[in-house]
């Protein structure tokens, strides 16, 4: 199977459009929501006598925290001790934390919960540290079937959705471009946005991702059209006002070879579609995209590396591809099944120290990052799954 080469930005349209919004507000903080801008961790991070001993990579030490999370999971070595750590933090300017930053817990009993005050004592944030100990327990075959959604718990405007993969002791999130599309469209009502839950998919429920209007908002920046998106990684809409290629994170570390990638879809095209500047274009019709892609997540020197909206499908760090390529328009429930196709081979060594990365990107516009689809395509997928060779 030849690997397209196609441009990579479709899932940044909402993250690019969040930066347009912001300098026309012109403000550092969302009106609505000084909360984020006030009374955050920033970062977390455990200082271990023997790191490489204690953590799979040396960088797992550090963890970004973005404005979604509440939840922060350091995944550690089976046999790490965890009974007596002293997490530090970086917190919003002039915002204070509760228990102390460095001060020292059991994590073996469980979370250790924070709260974070502004400096204005007006605004707080709820935090749990998790510091897990990971045995990796291989599967030939791993499953998401999009059934655990809810709606985000600071405001219940948009749906989240979470998986739980077998040798991860947490449940994750999805990231998709609802929390970016909430700063053009704050009234919209949940089942609205880009990314919504779809209750009869193929085998229960689905999800189901719509290129949606963007609204005044879009118009006034040449922004008009937000493609619905869903992949494994993170999106942080904090630095989309000064860095919007870099604000969408591709990739969940992944200790094991994928091998193909399969599951069910429909998709329905919208009726025209339109360009950067809204004018229709003759006798296109809009496509969607499929893929995943398998990557070293640390280069030679041993520094972290992450996939962003301009090399997701063309990073020197990539070892394999699985790309549908030419998603055929369908109203009934479609299998696909895509082999990984290797550029490179893989360091089993590496694997086992968790040196490798994961992502899954589906969105209803493949040329979303250039604000060019139909409103109204729709793209619906259920029962993915991902079949890996086995490593012990």
């Amino acid at each position: 199977m030849k690997i397209k080469t196609k441009p990579s930005y479709w899932n940044l349209g909402t993250v690019m459009l969040t930066a347009a919004i912001l300098t026309v507000l012109n403000t550092s903080c969302w009106g609505e929501e000084p909360d984020y801008c006030e009374a955050d961790i920033e970062t977390a991070v455990l200082h271990i006598a023997h790191p490489d001993e204690f953590f799979f990579q040396l960088t797992d030490s550090l963890q970004v925290v973005y404005s979604t999370d509440s939840i922060i999971t350091f995944a550690v070595r089976g046999d790490a001790d965890v009974t007596s750590l002293s997490p530090e933090f970086t917190l919003s300017p002039g915002a204070s934390i509760i228990p102390a930053s460095g001060s020292t817990h059991d994590f073996s009993q469980g979370p250790v919960s924070y709260t974070v005050t502004s400096q204005d004592g007006k605004w707080q944030r709820h935090y749990r540290v998790k510091v897990v100990p990971t045995v990796i327990t291989v599967a030939d075959t791993l499953r998401f079937d999009f059934e655990r959604y809810e709606l985000e718990p600071e405001k219940n405007r948009y749906y989240l959705w979470r998986y739980e993969l077998p040798f991860e002791s947490s449940i994750n999130t999805w990231a998709t471009a609802n929390d970016g599309f909430r700063i053009s469209m704050g009234s919209a009502a949940a089942m609205d946005y880009p990314t919504t839950p779809l209750e009869n998919g193929f085998d229960g429920a689905g999800v189901c991702l719509t290129t949606r209007s963007t609204g005044p908002f879009g118009v006034m920046a040449n922004k008009r059209l937000a493609a619905g998106n869903m992949y494994l990684g993170t999106f942080d809409i904090k630095i989309a006002m000064s860095d919007h290629l870099h604000a969408t994170h591709f990739g969940i570390p992944f200790p094991d070879k994928p091998d193909s990638f399969t599951g069910y879809y429909t998709y329905e095209p919208g009726p025209s579609v339109q360009d950067f500047y809204g004018n229709i274009i003759a006798g296109r019709t809009d496509s969607a995209s499929i893929y995943a892609v398998f990557y070293r997540n640390h280069d030679a020197a041993g520094n972290e590396v992450c996939l962003y909206g301009d090399n997701v499908l063309s990073s020197e760090h990539i070892v394999a591809v699985a790309d549908l390529g030419y998603v055929a328009p369908t109203t009934q429930w479609t299998p696909w099944n895509v082999k990984f196709e290797y550029r490179k081979p893989v360091d089993e060594e590496e694997l086992a120290r968790w040196g490798y990365s994961l992502t899954i990107v589906f969105s209803s516009s493949a040329d979303g990052g250039s604000f060019t689809g139909a409103i109204g395509s729709r793209l619906c997928v259920d029962q993915v799954r991902l079949i890996c060779s086995h490593n012990e």
